[in-house]
């Protein structure tokens, strides 16, 4: 069996009731699955012979790749539903791309089955994203690394693992660095897991975006530009994501300056953000060890770019940051980044929790309670850190800008008339 329950795994299904459909579904795919193998030889013709095997074996084939440093030169893909692609582990199988043909599509591996468990294997230097996994049911992606060798970089691929498009998605112990996008991104999708894995040296470590269903924990995310974002964007075919948890990640040290490419959305993020909750409802942030980054510990903030999409709402509602502990923040805010005028409201000190103030002008004066931010019980080690800031209060001359007394409490169980999930 290729996914166990073990102790810990059995603990946090009880306490956190975690997406009980995608653990079903992955054990389904993986539980008494009688599996031949074909095992890839060293030598000669070793890419060719592993892409034909991953287009031609039969439906629930192991590929057994071999222990060793591999240079490609093209993209690989694997179309093969209930295939394993598994290596002898992601540093003694490692599949090299720095010598990628130009007009070869620029991805390391693109995977476009269902059932489909890729595990134990390296893969270095693509031109484009590292794996991308496209319209597919039940994708296990277990114990990879996807790293660029020269560090941060423009030029570098925008993802590390991309999984969109899809239901059933686990990322369990990877490594990405060197994203110059999101070295963990999970796309408009549902049921997604992201938990055990280190980020570190990317734009954004882990996003999840216009998806439903998250539970991202356990991770390590350091040395990015920011380390978790939470993000809603307009013009996509799936939107009104929600329904997110993140918790019991060491967020921590991302003070890495923004290299994204020029246009990419993650272009605008400030470096030293720990958390980013955009545009996204039904979202908790709790039992984080978040400290160490020099603009904000959480930023929660509606989408404010124009836009003619008008089926997308821009606002965060029914946001829960609990039982976090802070340490130093907001020493050194990126008012590059954040621009004017909320570096003026600033004044020169960022926040735990950095809040826009912005809410949906048809509510007036009282939010509905199942759409508020909440903060409650978070622990802070130390004394300088300024606890809260409402931008809004700041710019409009409002009394209270650092007061958390209004954000006191629970999230209401329905948000928005749907049952959150935590």
């Amino acid at each position: 069996m290729l996914l166990t329950l073990n102790a810990q795994t059995e603990r946090h299904l009880t306490m956190h009731k975690v997406i009980p459909y995608l653990l079903t579904a992955l054990l389904i795919a993986t539980v008494g699955c009688d599996r031949s193998t074909v095992q890839i030889a060293a030598g000669e013709g070793f890419q060719e012979r592993l892409q034909e095997a991953l287009i031609t074996v039969e439906p629930g084939t192991v590929i057994q790749l071999p222990e060793g440093r591999f240079d490609l030169t093209d993209t690989l893909s694997l179309a093969v539903p209930g295939a394993v692609l598994q290596g002898a582990g992601p540093e003694s199988t490692v599949l090299s791309f720095s010598g990628m043909q130009v007009g070869s599509g620029g991805e390391g591996l693109t995977v476009t089955a269902d059932n489909v468990v890729l595990r134990d294997f390296g893969i270095e230097d693509t031109r484009s994203d590292g794996i991308k996994v496209k319209g597919v049911s039940n994708i296990q992606m277990l114990n990879l690394s996807v790293v660029w060798t020269r560090g941060p970089h423009p030029e570098n691929g925008a993802y590390g693992l991309y999984p969109v498009e899809s239901n059933g998605v686990l990322v369990d112990g990877a490594r990405v660095s060197g994203s110059s996008d999101a070295g963990i991104y999970v796309g408009q999708s549902k049921n997604i897991v992201v938990r055990n894995s280190r980020v570190d040296l990317n734009v954004a470590g882990i996003e999840i975006e216009n998806s439903l269903n998250a539970d991202v924990y356990d991770n390590i995310a350091t040395e990015n530009t920011t380390g978790i974002l939470v993000f809603d964007l307009p013009d996509l075919p799936m939107k009104g994501g929600g329904n997110v948890r993140v918790f019991r990640n060491q967020v921590h040290n991302n003070e890495t300056e923004n290299f994204a490419k020029p246009g990419a959305i993650v272009a605008t993020v400030p470096r030293g953000v720990g958390v980013i909750v955009m545009a996204n409802s039904r979202v908790a942030v709790y039992e984080n060890e978040i400290r160490d980054n020099s603009t904000a510990g959480v930023v929660v903030t509606s989408y404010t770019q124009e836009t003619e999409d008008a089926d997308y709402y821009p606002h965060p509602e029914g946001i829960w940051i609990h039982g976090n502990r802070f340490g130093r923040t907001g020493w050194n805010p990126n008012t590059e980044k954040l621009g004017e005028p909320v570096s003026t409201a600033l004044q020169g000190r960022g926040a735990a929790v950095l809040w826009d103030g912005i809410t949906f002008e048809g509510y007036g004066d009282e939010v509905p309670a199942d759409r508020r931010l909440y903060i409650e019980n978070n622990e802070f080690t130390d004394e300088e850190t300024r606890r809260f800031l409402n931008v809004a209060k700041v710019l409009t001359g409002m009394e209270g800008a650092e007061d958390q007394t209004p954000h006191a409490g629970s999230l209401p169980v329905k948000v928005n008339g749907s049952e959150r999930q935590f």
